[in-house]
């Protein structure tokens, strides 16, 4: 055979599979509940245990072809059976799984995204802020007091059909009716809510887990979309987070065989 014929015949390398740029802080993750734990000060935190990752970038959006950028991560696979053919589609050019969930996150920079890397709990770090975005519990039809919060009326003086009652809804001659946007009784949660600038108390990078220092939306098993807060942080927590990721690059760089003692 010759060196022509075996060059052919030769499996092509696979590609490596490339990680995401650490600079995009965002991730899909699932919520597993709530517990405690208590830091290096020996306060108690009670937090939320979030699953993240591994993700994969399954596409991205460019100004020139679609008028915005994004990164779309996806998380999770289901059967094929269940997939459409757009999800098959996208399955086939990553040569995975159908996807199950998939979430685009807007940026002003793809600053290196491609599809087929993979981003996972090495973007975040623990004391830094981050948004988490969830949808809420479903409560079904709630009543004024429920669902806005109302007082209700009074129970003297026999008003007993009055009690959890919305109060007045509207004005009388000029408008005769009830105006839109009046909060009254109706569907109750399900709602995309955002929790904002919350704290990451601890990260366990062998379990892909985020602890958050905050109760998140959703019931236990939903959708979580974590993105790095666009809040404004105070300086000492800025000071304390930089000195404390300098303290934790010297002790990699010590564990390393060879390094100075």
């Amino acid at each position: 055979m010759t060196e022509e014929n075996k060059e052919k015949t030769a499996p092509e390398a696979k590609p490596e599979v490339q990680v995401l740029p650490v600079s995009h802080k965002f991730l899909i993750g699932q919520k597993l509940g709530m517990t405690q734990v208590f830091d290096a000060a020996g306060s108690l935190h009670a937090v939320t245990v979030v699953k993240t990752g591994p993700c994969r970038v399954v596409y991205t959006r460019t100004i020139e072809k679609d008028g915005y950028q994004a990164v779309c991560l996806g998380l999770g696979h289901k059967v094929e059976h269940r997939a459409n053919k757009a999800e098959m589609g996208l399955a086939k050019k990553l040569n995975l799984k159908p996807i199950k969930h998939l979430k685009e996150f807007r940026v002003s920079d793809l600053a290196g995204a491609a599809p087929g890397q993979t981003a996972s709990i090495e973007r975040f770090a623990e004391g830094e802020y981050v948004d988490v975005q969830a949808v809420s519990k479903g409560k079904g039809f709630a009543g004024g007091m429920k669902r806005h919060g109302f007082a209700g009326g009074g129970a003297s003086h026999g008003a007993s059909d009055r009690e959890r009652a919305p109060g007045s809804l509207g004005s009388r001659r000029s408008l005769g009716r009830v105006l839109p946007g009046q909060r009254m009784a109706g569907h109750m949660g399900v709602d995309t809510v955002s929790v904002q600038k919350v704290k990451i108390v601890k990260i366990i990078p062998e379990e892909n887990m985020i602890l958050v220092n905050s109760g998140i939306p959703g019931a236990t098993g939903s959708m979580v979309y974590i993105t790095l807060t666009n809040k404004k942080v105070s300086v000492a927590a800025a000071v304390n987070l930089k000195a404390k990721s300098k303290k934790d690059a010297i002790k990699g760089a010590a564990k390393k065989p060879g390094a100075k003692k």
